[in-house]
């Protein structure tokens, strides 16, 4: 069988850094799950798309190993003086919080 063939649910054999469960997504969703009832009462379609919103930045600190409460609390603060052209300093994956940017330039 040519390597054109292959079907993807086999990939796991040839790449051990994959996972063969999804355990690690549905602890990840076991939070929105649990406040399911809340959602019901976000007030509009427009207020779930915002909770949706913070559920996506707070995860994407966490995957980068990053405190949310910390940085959300950092970046509100900085956001509104910080120079669009350098918005990428304030991602997660590049964050670094206010007080060691201040220690690093003096």
């Amino acid at each position: 069988m040519g390597s054109e063939l292959r079907l993807p649910f086999t990939r796991f054999l040839e790449d051990g850094r994959i996972c063969l469960t999804n355990n690690a997504a549905e602890r990840a969703l076991r939070g929105i799950a649990l406040g399911r009832r809340s959602w019901l009462f976000a007030g509009s379609d427009r207020g779930g798309e915002r909770a949706a919103a913070i559920y996506t930045l707070i995860g994407t600190a966490k995957l980068n190993d990053v405190d949310p409460q910390a940085w959300l609390e950092d970046v509100l603060r900085r956001i509104a003086d910080h120079p669009a052209s350098r918005l990428a300093e304030l991602l997660p994956w590049n964050w670094r919080p206010q007080a060691l940017d201040a220690a690093a330039a003096a």
